[in-house]
């Protein structure tokens, strides 16, 4: 089970420990060379998210340890769409936390922002990213072709080749209205 929490200087430390493993940066669009970074950082994405800009949140463990971020980006009201960008500690991988974590913020992506549709990307590279999106029940891949704005844009961020997915709000609600009744059956 994970919990999401709004970021706090206090998990820099934690953050930075997390990020800094070479297997994990070496995918993450934000290079954090210090602690000192990874509060500037904190303190970027917080003013983002008061500005509506963003949402990000950081991701706990059972035992209320964080383990990763999860974060939706370039929110575009008028479109009623964002970007979605995630990471989880390598401890952390193939342990089904990167499922719970993107339920979580897609709710409030679909239901407290309203938003109809958040992409996900990947590196063409980051082979793990891919197959951990490709495990979503919910998720319709290979958009770029009917989004190809949303895939540059993506790449320029990255500055590699990048393949886009997409979350729609209405593929997402019925996979969760089927879960609620498939846990109601048990």
């Amino acid at each position: 089970m994970v919990n999401l929490v709004p970021h706090s200087l206090d998990f820099a430390e934690r953050i930075f420990q997390l990020s800094s493993d070479e297997e994990v940066n070496h995918h993450l669009s934000f290079k954090d060379d210090s602690v000192e970074e990874t509060k500037w950082f904190i303190t970027h994405i917080i003013n983002e998210e008061k500005e509506g800009r963003a949402v990000s949140r950081v991701i706990l463990d059972d035992r209320l340890e964080p383990i990763g971020l999860t974060t939706l980006m370039s929110i575009n009201h008028d479109k009623r769409s964002c970007h979605l960008g995630s990471w989880l500690g390598k401890d952390y991988w193939g342990k089904g936390y990167n499922q719970e974590a993107k339920e979580q913020i897609l709710e409030i992506a679909f239901e407290q922002l309203g938003l109809e549709r958040v992409f996900a990307g990947a590196r063409a590279e980051n082979i793990r990213s891919q197959k951990a999106q490709e495990k979503l029940p919910y998720i319709t891949l290979n958009v770029q072709d009917l989004y190809p704005q949303e895939l540059e844009t993506l790449e320029k961020k990255e500055k590699v080749p990048c393949v886009l997915h997409a979350f729609f709000k209405e593929d997402f609600l019925k996979y969760k209205a089927k879960a609620r009744i498939s846990a109601l059956n048990k």
